[in-house]
């Protein structure tokens, strides 16, 4: 596998059990031991993915993952041993595209970065390149995960496209949030949805005039999101 991955670790003995998995599956291992270090990697190097643990030092797991999110898609999955469910969505609402807490099952690792690359592949793709939504109120380009709001260029994470491709390519079709985690993870989640909701509301920021009354991805009570809109393609 010709893919390469940046771990971002500072407990030596996890960095180097990461590092050797990943060489044996044959992926080409970046590896930092602070923010700052990672921050370099990322500038000078094109990675694939990330592995970012949040407490490292001289620059927080959190403020690298904001950095990155400044001028890059990439996907970005946070290793850490904070576990509350508050810990997992505040990681969800700077940018990460997964979260997974520690001590983990390497195996789940690489299938959970598996399938998020894998939906992204899909996502490049697609037949049509461009839709256009509400005469250019809202455009996408599938081909480079662009997304134009009024003509203004937004940036979303991996895991936010996704979530839009599954809503856009299917209007008015209610996708549980089981059925979005699937979607973008490759299986679907058992919990109250509230990292799916994390996701939405970022999203919602992004896209909507107005968030709190948003016209695109309406909230079906009890059932899931919806996209409300009627698509145009480009010729």
């Amino acid at each position: 596998m010709d893919m390469d991955i940046l771990i971002v670790e500072d407990e030596k003995s996890i960095r180097e059990v990461l590092q050797s998995y990943f060489l044996k599956e044959g992926w080409h291992v970046y590896i930092a031991s602070d923010g700052m270090e990672a921050l370099q990697v990322v500038e000078k190097f094109k990675v694939d993915v990330i592995l970012l643990d949040l407490m490292i030092p001289k620059m927080s797991g959190e403020d690298v993952c904001r950095r990155i999110r400044e001028t890059s898609q990439v996907p970005i999955m946070i290793i850490s041993s904070k576990s509350r469910e508050d810990d997992m969505i505040n990681g969800l609402n700077i940018g990460a595209d997964d979260y997974i807490v520690k001590p983990f099952r390497i195996k789940e690792v690489l299938a959970r970065i598996n399938a998020l690359l894998r939906r992204i592949d899909m996502l490049k793709k697609q037949e049509d390149p461009i839709l256009r939504l509400n005469q250019n109120d809202l455009v996408i380009n599938f081909e480079t995960q662009e997304v134009l709001v009024n003509q203004k260029s937004v940036k979303l994470t991996s895991t936010e496209f996704k979530i839009l491709d599954a809503l856009v390519k299917k209007p008015r079709k209610i996708f549980s949030r089981q059925d979005l985690s699937y979607i973008v993870q490759g299986y679907r989640y058992i919990g109250d949805g509230r990292a799916m909701d994390a996701h939405i509301k970022n999203l919602r920021k992004k896209i909507e005039q107005d968030p709190k009354k948003p016209k695109y991805i309406v909230t079906k009570i009890g059932a899931g999101y919806t996209f409300n809109s009627f698509l145009d393609k480009e010729v």
